[in-house]
């Protein structure tokens, strides 16, 4: 039996100002394929079952842009921040720390959007053995110094040289103290020296190209392709379709709809969402529903199928994309969708992690012909839009 998540929590600081970048508004709420930055990294913590609570740590002005650009989104905390990072960051573990939060906390820099699961996992398996952990990459261009007139000087040995970046993770109460002890007159350039300064160990992990910090207006264009045209556009299709027998529970989108019919299968049988997984395994080129839940293994049985969502979205986010509509289609007599609508679409929503504007629920009628028209079934295609 697999082991629970540990309980975590996510410290995102956006509370800078983020001028280097140019532009009219802070870089944490400009626009990063297709959403603000913030959300970005909101919606990667939201994916991962560790994380059971979020900060996200603003700066004083700024809450109306956040508020847009996190959305309608549950579960999250909204702070100010101080006036030098260390400061916010230290708000948010005092807000811990009042609410009595136990477990490990992670502290990332909102200007690295691109998070993946994958950096999530070495950092809390890296935390089973050290006070802290970090991902790094290791330095591969030549080093040199260089005097005041702008001349190269000395090499500098570029071994066992490591660029650090975020998320950074400790456990609580280590990262808990390092902040209390700190002395005011002291210089933290992270999080990561302020623990190493308590005497604890900080683990290297592999960190990730893709958490490149946005801090000028070039990288913009640079990390994102050189323009916005170059990004890696994927679409998948799905399709299933379940037999409606009486006395079954009746499950589409993940809302349960009263009706004297249910659908019949291995799990609850949603053929909505069982469309929607399909579809975005297939643009992330993962195979399909049955692949990773196979009918005839039994922990599936009766199983609900927003775990089956929540997991291709998750496994397209490892491979670093990010979900950016999904489209789905319910073939039926009855019962009657058009009610459910609104419902459907904040489900789904809430499963994938994505805004609500990014899910279209639709239905349809076979104008009696065929099985669905006969009453015998439901059928369900779905899209899904993915982008790199």
């Amino acid at each position: 039996m697999d082991k629970p998540p540990p309980n975590a929590a996510a410290i995102i600081v956006a509370a800078g100002a983020g001028s280097r970048t140019g532009g009219d508004i802070p870089k944490q709420y400009r626009i990063v394929r297709g959403k603000p930055m913030l959300r970005h990294s909101v919606e990667a913590f939201r994916a991962h079952p560790a994380f059971t609570t979020i900060i996200v740590v603003i700066g004083p002005g700024q809450d109306a842009l956040a508020a847009e650009a996190i959305g309608d989104m549950a579960g999250l905390t909204l702070i100010h921040g101080g006036a030098e990072r260390r400061n916010s960051v230290q708000n948010a573990i005092q807000y811990l720390d009042k609410h009595g939060f136990t477990g490990v906390t992670f502290i990332h820099d909102a200007a690295r959007p691109l998070l993946t699961a994958n950096v999530i996992d070495r950092l809390l398996a890296a935390l089973a053995a050290s006070g802290g952990a970090v991902p790094a990459l290791p330095v591969v261009d030549s080093l040199s110094r260089g005097d005041a007139e702008g001349h190269l000087t000395e090499t500098v040995d570029r071994e066992q040289l490591y660029r650090i970046q975020t998320p950074q993770a400790f456990h609580h109460d280590v990262i808990s103290k390092a902040h209390r002890d700190w002395k005011p007159d002291q210089i933290a350039t992270d999080d990561a020296r302020m623990v190493m300064a308590a005497g604890h160990q900080v683990t290297i992990v592999e960190g990730d190209e893709n958490l490149a910090k946005f801090t000028f207006a070039g990288d913009f264009d640079r990390q994102l392709g050189q323009s916005a045209g170059m990004h890696d556009v994927r679409t998948g299709t799905g399709y299933d379709v379940h037999r409606l027998v009486r006395g079954e529970e009746l499950w589409l989108c993940g809302v349960r709809i009263a009706h004297e019919y249910g659908l019949a299968g291995h799990s609850d049988a949603d053929v909505a969402l069982h469309a929607l997984t399909d579809a975005i395994l297939g643009a992330a080129a993962l195979g399909d529903i049955g692949d990773h839940f196979p009918p005839t293994d039994p922990q599936w049985k009766g199983a609900g199928s927003d775990r089956f969502l929540a997991h291709a979205v998750r496994l397209a986010a490892d491979r670093g994309f990010t979900l950016t509509h999904l489209d789905v289609t319910i073939i039926c007599e009855a019962p009657k969708i058009g009610p459910h609508k609104l419902a459907m679409q904040a489900r789904v929503a809430e499963i994938a992690a994505i805004e609500a504007d990014r899910v279209s629920i639709k239905a349809t009628t076979t104008e009696k012909l065929g099985f669905t028209g006969r009453g015998e079934g439901i059928a369900a295609q779905a899209i899904a839009t993915l982008v790199k």
